[in-house]
């Protein structure tokens, strides 16, 4: 009982914000693991887990029967769910993909701002557990396993400042990853590559234009990204004129 009282004391307790340039400093790491090709083909398989989680999540959500999360070692990914092929439930679903790895960041952002940076991962690594019970293939059980090995060694092994450093480097990480597999996707649609992309699916189901709902999937990465700034305490949220 009081390991375990010491592990909740340990999880729920707030530590102090980092000074703004130490911030910076994790925001540059992550932006540079985006921006460098070799890092961004690895830790891109981290966004593909956000993406896929967010489609079985809010399959699950919407009443359709979650069948397994498939990923692939070419950063792809899917996920199965039976239900009406149409209707709103399978739109909520495919609008889920894209914009989840940007909500998690924006949802780290919070508990971040908060000063809740060791149950941040802590929340990241259960939702790494619930994830691996419903990956169906071997690369992705390997995946998944990897990036919760690495939330755990980061919460278990670094002291207080460097588990707010590393979870600072997450968010920044999934807000910028969200926005570059976007860009990524819009310039495989003009390559024809991509006809059955999500965006090219919520064109099918709803008679909207595909880049229309590439756009959505920004708006709501770069919206994350400002609030996540704000709750960070790094940028201003604008302030809307009355």
């Amino acid at each position: 009982m009081d390991a375990l009282l010491a592990f909740w004391e340990r999880v729920t307790s707030q530590q102090p914000a980092l000074p703004a340039a130490e911030s910076w400093i994790a925001i540059a790491v992550a932006a540079a693991v985006v921006l460098f090709p070799p890092t961004w083909r690895l830790s891109r398989h981290a966004v593909t887990i956000a993406h896929e989680a967010g489609h079985a999540l809010v399959a699950t959500l919407t009443g359709r029967k979650l069948s397994g999360i498939r990923l692939h070692s070419d950063t792809s990914g899917v996920t199965v769910s039976r239900g009406r092929p149409r209707g709103p439930a399978m739109i909520a679903t495919l609008l889920a993909g894209y914009t989840a790895p940007a909500i998690l960041g924006l949802g780290a952002s919070w508990m971040l701002g908060a000063g809740y940076a060791t149950g941040m991962l802590w929340a990241l690594l259960a939702a790494l557990v619930l994830v691996l019970v419903q990956v169906r293939n071997w690369f992705g059980l390997w995946s998944v396993l990897v990036s919760g090995a690495l939330v755990f060694a980061a919460t278990w092994l670094l002291d207080e400042r460097w588990r707010a450093l590393v979870a600072t480097a997450v968010v920044a990480f999934m807000l910028l990853g969200a926005l570059r597999a976007t860009i990524e996707l819009q310039r495989v649609r003009r390559g024809g590559r991509a006809r059955n992309s999500d965006a090219d699916q919520l064109a099918r189901l709803t008679h909207i234009p595909g880049i229309v709902w590439v756009g959505v999937f920004l708006v709501v990465a770069s919206g994350c990204a400002v609030v996540a700034g704000a709750f960070l305490g790094l940028t201003p949220l604008p302030s809307i004129a009355g």
